[in-house]
């Protein structure tokens, strides 16, 4: 059963482009249908990366900025199991 998904100009034209450079390369014709059911199938293997591409807000922590806070952790001494931890959440 085939049902249609809208696209704009340049999304279908960008997929006209994907499909003809796998033709070359490939060396095998392949539909539309079949790139798109790929790239859903390797999205779906990947979801966190998708959802995280959505994400309204990002905000990039710079290395120099990483390390201080890497820098600035100290040891208690004191061991914490996941019990612990259990016992102070739940």
């Amino acid at each position: 059963m085939a049902t249609s998904v809208k696209v704009d100009d340049e999304t279908k034209s960008r997929l006209e482009r994907l499909q003809a450079e796998i033709r070359l390369k490939a060396g095998n014709r392949v539909t539309q249908q079949e790139i798109l059911a790929r790239v859903i199938e390797d999205a779906i293997r990947s979801k966190d990366d998708l959802v995280d591409s959505f994400r309204k807000e990002r905000v990039p922590v710079s290395e120099s900025d990483r390390d201080a806070f890497h820098k600035a952790m100290i040891s208690s001494g004191t061991t914490t199991s996941e019990a612990d931890l259990d016992d102070v959440l739940y």
